[in-house]
């Protein structure tokens, strides 16, 4: 994918020595070392990483990370003391005032914890506020705001003003004023945070769905790590200013950097985290269109399995067959295993979630077919899954890997 945004030593020193307090940094001096010799506080140490077009980029850390400060280091809400942050290759801490009004405006939008709604202004009106100042005609801003609202699921709710509306209603608003003037790069600073749990869920899968359907590219700031596992496409970590890991989910549960990180994801349910994908070896099958009861019982012999998968010669799964059955097959001289096809097979997809298919793994006694437009991609073994959950590798099947239908015993 492009990257969109670029983030390079970008630094931030809050103080009245920055420039003493940069010099430590160079001597890799701790947080805690400059603020005691210069009386500088370091909000963010030299952090460098990139944002992909499209992509959810979740921030997280413990208060006072350098989390919310990175955040608005991105727009210039806060001046940066040294490096540069790139949008789309222009380099957002060199651009002028005007040209960084219009960044703001056309291409950034931001949504906060605290709603920021005007009480007094209608929920249309509140949502075109951005528009209003920047002049936009009336007519063409009430439009766009419309959409913006029915985007968000709150068509029919414009004449309202924000005190007639439950906390994640009021949310949405903010969701949506952000989202009228459609901006390049969202950015969303502890956005879900002042909600209770269950509106919580509720606005992270709306905000899935949104993203399902608009593929902007969002700086997602949180301290919950449930939170930034559950809607990050990658994840940077931050303590004391700096970038601890940057990674997908996957990545930092499977491979924490120091210590910190280890910590921080020791509790994790991972059965929320890890996908099929992550578990799935390749497949053994074999095609019914050139391939017979032989050349099956070879292949289960050579995996030691005692079962095998079908697919046509597009890949398409038909089904799985059984030892005992191709057995009898080829001792009746029959060249077809089409008449012993075990057909209603279950399947999962890719990108399903573990906790999503343990049902499925409970009551089947053969690997589960992964599939994609019904073509065999590969298989799961609840050994492998029950490998990734406990923090392990995943199990090797067979003489070398997991190759073949097999059996779940």
């Amino acid at each position: 994918m492009a990257v969109k945004i670029q983030v390079e030593n970008i630094t931030k020193i809050f103080g009245k020595k920055p420039k003493k307090a940069l010099e430590l940094l160079d001597q890799n001096q701790s947080k805690d070392a400059i603020l005691k010799a210069t009386g500088n506080t370091v909000g963010v140490n030299k952090a460098s990483f990139e944002v992909e077009d499209g992509e959810i980029f979740v921030i997280m850390g413990l208060s006072g990370s350098g989390k919310s400060t990175l955040v608005r280091l991105f727009n210039r809400l806060i001046e940066p003391t040294a490096g540069s942050v790139w949008i789309d290759g222009e380099n957002l801490a060199t651009m002028d005032q005007k040209t960084l009004r219009d960044v703001r405006r056309k291409k950034m939008s931001m949504v906060f914890q605290k709603f920021g709604l005007f009480p007094f202004r209608t929920i249309q009106s509140n949502v075109e506020y951005g528009l209003e100042i920047q002049g936009m005609d009336p007519a063409e801003r009430k439009e766009k705001a419309g959409k913006a609202l029915e985007l968000v699921g709150l068509q029919g709710y414009e004449n309202m003003h924000p005190d007639e509306l439950s906390g994640g209603m009021q949310q949405r608003v903010g969701l949506a004023r952000a989202l009228a003037n459609d901006p390049d790069v969202l950015l969303m600073d502890e956005a879900f945070s002042a909600l209770d749990p269950l509106i919580r869920k509720d606005m992270q899968d709306e905000l899935l769905d949104l993203q399902g359907k608009m593929r902007k590219t969002i700086i997602f700031i949180t301290h919950d790590l449930d939170e930034a596992l559950r809607i990050g496409d990658r994840i940077t970590i931050m303590k004391d200013g700096a970038v601890i890991q940057t990674g997908t989910p996957e990545q930092i549960l499977m491979h924490p950097k120091d210590d910190y990180v280890e910590k921080f994801v020791e509790d994790v349910d991972r059965s929320k985290v890890f996908t099929v994908e992550h578990v799935m070896s390749r497949a053994e099958a074999i095609n019914i269109e050139k391939e017979g009861p032989r050349v099956a019982l070879q292949r289960m012999k050579e995996g030691n399995i005692s079962s095998i998968f079908v697919t046509n010669r597009q890949k398409e799964l038909l089904g799985v067959v059984h030892s005992s059955d191709v057995s009898r097959l080829a001792q009746e001289g029959k060249d077809s295993v089409e008449e012993i096809i075990e057909r209603n097979v279950p399947t999962v997809e890719k990108g399903t979630v573990l906790k999503d298919m343990m049902n499925l793994l409970t009551y089947t006694n053969i690997p589960l077919a992964v599939v994609e437009d019904n073509k065999l991609k590969g298989i799961v073994f609840r050994g492998s899954v029950m490998a990734a959950l406990s923090g392990g590798e995943v199990i090797e099947h067979g003489n070398t890997s997991e190759t073949a239908a097999g059996s779940m015993d």
